[in-house]
């Protein structure tokens, strides 16, 4: 009788999991060889589980703390509660809120592996297609009081450093569809918004892109609720949804993230195409004082 197959849980938990033990692994000077003789496991186990192709258990990733000398509390029970909710795929945040720091599952770490990045803006220009003069604005405004040069350079560096997901290879896909209203509201200077409606313009003609702008004219739509982000990820992990609020951030995998996926293509449906929308930005831009 052939031996039981571990379960396969490929959820963004398990993924994250995964990364995690392997980079504390590479940090300590360790190697596969070595981590899996002192599990007395095969050399490919390790691999699979960093992979999340095999979900990590709890007992081994006690083990493997132990062996890689992570002793910290707060670290362990960071990993191990990761572990045995890796079949979880619901709200972060609230869950973890203990145990993480500001990089658990973040923007940047989502943006990086996604393949298409589909988003709803009813009050901003996504980050991704931000100019450093708009991001600029906008960080200082979020820092708010506690804002100072330094603080502002730095968000200002993570967010431009961000946007080198738009010319890596392959190419991450972005579909954004933005409320007329933002591209009116005034951020920062009039010069400022005239180079951000510009850079618009120009990323219009990126293949990779797909820009689209809802109308004032539509009244009720399925954005009424708030901008969102839906990261669509490499099989086999899951799509999943972001939204935040005053209350916190939450990243949502499927199922719950397919009521964002449909409120997006509803809202495509309504938004004038990258035609219009080129003509649009063009005229907005020629208003400008």
């Amino acid at each position: 009788m052939p031996a039981r197959r571990e379960a396969i849980v490929q959820t963004l938990r398990a993924q994250w999991l995964g990364q995690q033990m392997r980079q504390l692994r590479e940090r300590r000077g360790i190697t596969l060889k070595q981590a899996a003789e002192f599990l007395e496991r095969d050399f490919s186990s390790i691999a699979r589980w960093e992979r999340a192709e095999w979900p990590f258990r709890r007992g081994v990733v006690v083990s493997l703390l132990d062996l890689y000398g992570e002793y910290d509390g707060r670290e362990r029970n960071r990993f191990i509660q990761l572990a045995e909710d890796a079949w979880r795929t619901d709200r972060w945040d609230d869950d973890y809120d203990e145990l993480v720091d500001a990089s658990f599952i973040d923007f940047p770490w989502l943006e990086t592996r996604a393949e298409q990045i589909s988003s709803w803006d009813a009050f901003l220009i996504p980050g991704l297609l931000q100019t450093p003069g708009y991001a600029e604005a906008v960080i200082r405004n979020a820092e708010g009081e506690q804002a100072t040069d330094f603080s502002v350079a730095k968000w200002l560096q993570l967010r431009l450093d961000r946007q080198r997901v738009l010319s890596r290879e392959p190419a991450v896909r972005v579909a954004a569809i933005i409320d007329e209203s933002v591209l009116r509201r005034p951020v920062g200077r009039p010069a400022v918004m005239r180079a951000q409606l510009q850079h618009l313009s120009g990323l219009l003609q990126r293949p990779n892109i797909d820009l689209r702008v809802l109308r004032s004219q539509v009244g009720l739509h399925a954005g009424l609720d708030g901008s969102f982000v839906l990261f669509r990820m490499p099989k086999p992990y899951p799509e999943v949804a972001y939204a935040e609020t005053l209350g916190g951030r939450r990243f949502m995998e499927s199922p719950r993230s397919k009521r964002y996926a449909l409120a997006y293509h509803r809202l495509r449906d309504v938004a004038l195409n990258q035609r219009e929308t080129a003509a649009l930005i063009a005229k907005i831009t020629e208003d400008l004082p």
